[in-house]
């Protein structure tokens, strides 16, 4: 395969358009993707989250020709990939390993794809030094893996996978090996140049944090079939089932029972404790009938803790509730909260350094908003 002769010394790229249709694989007896079906449109930075053996590796190993889907269709753009080795692709892809060649310089292993393409010599040097300039490694052309840090290995590896000019990038967990500081610092990185590139991503992760920072949408995998997608914001704040709610960052949940029908809103009767108003319409297709059994999901931010001397500022929910334990986390303070019912939730509360730490103890009411609530049929 001959490398088209390019003169430019940056890197571009044709992004692609990812269609894939009732995809499925097993694995003998073990499905690993079932009846999947996406669209990831030009430019997006899509990300696969869900946790291991959830098939959201299996899926991303389809889409790059690494393994044969058994049933279903994988498109880019109108060209339908399924039959086309993974080398004829034009797909990039990053692995958690980095998977770097030891005994060459970082220059020779960002330059390997290119000269596996006949690049001319002066174009690969030129292709070189704008991937070495895009990821910040200027000057460490000659060392070899060994010599850099986790953060610089990662970089490598993502220039040698930028460089060869690919329609679409595949990562796979690419910053699980690295420390929390660097973690969050690579992954604005890699915004960053997925921004600037404009280049279709598909990102495998099972950190909710990372998917939630970087993507512009979001597939929740459980058991190799996606159970809800749509944006970060959707996601978190709309999830559709207690699997996502209790995934995706963390949920309180709360079992109770329709008692009443209030217009836009239903009371439920909850065992031990105040009955609960709660805004149905945007959970449900319609009111729920008198005893029906609803999960009410309440995420820690959203609780406000109040005492007896606290000024009540508007209508809400209200539970009484004693503090158990407190982590005191610098921006926000995290409470452990027992209800009367014996269930403990947890309240994450804003530290304006204005308020004093609430001891052990303490008798507290819990408040939060109608509409802060989200209703969602038990599992």
């Amino acid at each position: 395969m001959k490398y088209p002769m390019n003169s430019t010394q940056n890197i571009t790229h044709r992004a692609a358009e990812v269609r894939i249709e009732r995809l499925n694989k097993r694995f003998g007896d073990l499905i690993a993707v079932r009846d999947v079906s996406l669209h990831i449109e030009r430019g997006d930075f899509f990300t696969f989250l869900g946790p291991s053996g959830c098939g959201k590796t299996t899926l991303l190993r389809m889409i790059a020709g690494f393994t044969t889907p058994d049933d279903g269709d994988i498109y880019f753009d109108d060209q339908r990939v399924n039959d086309i080795p993974a080398w004829d692709r034009n797909v990039g892809m990053v692995f958690q390993s980095y998977a770097l060649w030891p005994h060459m310089s970082v220059f020779d292993n960002i330059a390997f794809g290119l000269r596996e393409r006949k690049a001319p010599k002066h174009l690969i040097r030129e292709k070189v030094t704008a991937a070495l300039k895009m990821v910040s490694l200027e000057g460490l052309e000659k060392r070899r893996p060994s010599q850099l840090s986790g953060g610089q290995q990662q970089r490598v590896a993502l220039a040698r996978t930028l460089v060869i000019e690919p329609r679409l990038l595949l990562l796979d967990e690419p910053l699980s090996n690295l420390d929390a500081k660097l973690r969050i610092q690579m992954r604005n990185e890699l915004l960053r140049l997925q921004r600037e590139l404009g280049i279709t991503t598909i990102y495998v992760t099972h950190d909710q944090e990372e998917a939630l920072a970087i993507s512009t949408r979001i597939a929740v995998m459980s058991q190799g079939i996606v159970i809800q997608q749509g944006t970060p914001q959707e996601i978190y704040e709309s999830p559709r089932s207690p699997t996502v709610a209790d995934f995706v960052g963390v949920s309180n949940f709360l079992e109770g029972n329709v008692v009443q029908v209030e217009d836009d809103y239903v009371r439920l009767d909850l065992q031990n404790l105040p009955s609960l108003l709660i805004s149905w319409r945007e959970w449900l297709e319609s009111p729920p009938p008198p005893g029906t059994a609803l999960l009410i999901n309440v995420r820690p931010e959203s609780i406000q803790i109040e005492t007896e001397t606290s000024e009540i500022a508007s209508p809400s929910n209200r539970i009484p509730g004693t503090i158990v334990a407190s982590v005191y986390l610098g921006s926000a303070v995290q409470y452990e909260v027992e209800l009367p019912s014996g269930q403990c939730v947890r309240v994450n509360a804003l530290n304006t350094r204005r308020t004093p730490l609430l001891p052990e103890g303490q008798s507290v009411l819990l408040s939060f908003s109608p509409q802060y609530a989200v209703l969602l049929q038990p599992a």
